[in-house]
């Protein structure tokens, strides 16, 4: 059970407390009805000071207002030094659109949480180019059950290692596909971005790493030609584990997918679970991509093993 990431330890943003601010964005898609509500309520249950950003509020056909208008409101959220942390409403489209005119600088600098997922896929790649510890978790306005809440809490508020994943019983059990295990560095996200990041300066490499992936709406024989885009264009080299979330939103039986999962899982031999709780359901566990994590395949379960924040405001 050995990792072979060879880059530099990355830069761990400051944990969350009560009272930060956190900046609200919407870099992609337009917001439902009640979502917005929905995410004000949320952040002050978690005790957090939400700030909207213009956009938010904003639809331009499948976009929450134009490029520039998500741009600049994605620039501003990540350089003001008020803010705490940012946090995308939704995912949708257009993330990518926008990704090449965002300037990193503060991130580098001095970092603070960024939280998404499904099309905010792509902020974490950018993040991980420029190694930084970013959380693949759920939207403020989504469904927030008590495992959800508390997986959200022990990654970004407590400063110390959140440990395994919390799956619930009625929920799908995790299942093993390999068997074995792995440590390595956390990497992935949305399996369709990943794929659409091919060729891209932001496309990700899994060397060494512990690669998890979700999709939702994507049929098996989809999932499967995305598996081999990224297969085929190297992302698989050297990867560490495989850590499947949950595929939703398709009406084919779940053995069609779990038989395109274990496909790739045998071909690569690597130790991988598939069922974990993250992806486009309730119960969305809150991981931070590119913290050191293990995966155990015979006990079907992914434990981060070290604090992806640090504490205090320098």
């Amino acid at each position: 059970m050995t990792s072979r990431d060879s880059a530099p330890p990355p830069l761990r943003p400051r944990a969350l407390r009560p009272g930060s601010r956190v900046a609200l964005v919407a870099p992609a898609g337009p917001l439902q009805p009640g979502v917005l509500d929905k995410a004000l309520e949320r952040c002050r249950k978690l005790d957090l000071e939400p700030i909207v950003y213009p956009a938010a509020t904003r639809r331009r056909g499948y976009l929450a207002g134009s490029d520039d208008e998500r741009l600049a409101d994605l620039q501003a959220a990540f350089d003001d030094p008020a803010n705490d942390a940012v946090w995308a409403l939704r995912g949708g489209y257009g993330t990518l659109r926008i990704l090449d005119g965002l300037d990193l600088a503060r991130q580098r600098r001095a970092p603070i949480p960024f939280i998404g997922f499904s099309d905010n896929t792509n902020l974490h790649a950018l993040h991980a180019r420029a190694g930084v510890i970013s959380f693949h978790g759920p939207h403020p306005g989504a469904d927030f059950p008590l495992e959800t809440e508390a997986s959200f809490r022990a990654a970004l508020f407590s400063g110390e290692a959140s440990g395994r994943l919390p799956s619930r019983p009625d929920d799908p059990a995790p299942h093993r596909l390999v068997g074995g295990s792995a440590r390595g560095r956390l990497i992935g996200g949305n399996l369709a971005i990943l794929a659409s990041l091919c060729g891209s300066r932001d496309a990700i490499l899994a060397r060494g790493r512990i690669l998890f992936l979700e999709d939702v709406g994507e049929p098996a024989y989809r999932v499967d030609r995305m598996l081999h885009q990224l297969l085929r264009a190297g992302a698989f080299d050297g990867v560490a584990g495989l850590a499947f979330g949950r595929f939703t939103g398709v009406r084919e039986g779940a053995g069609h997918m779990a038989a395109v999962l274990a496909e790739l899982a045998v071909r690569l031999g690597v130790p991988a679970v598939a069922g974990l709780p993250f992806g486009h359901t309730d119960h969305n566990c809150t991981i931070p991509v590119l913290a050191n994590a293990r995966l155990d395949a015979d006990s079907a379960t992914l434990t981060v093993t070290e604090s992806a924040t640090r504490t205090g405001r320098a």
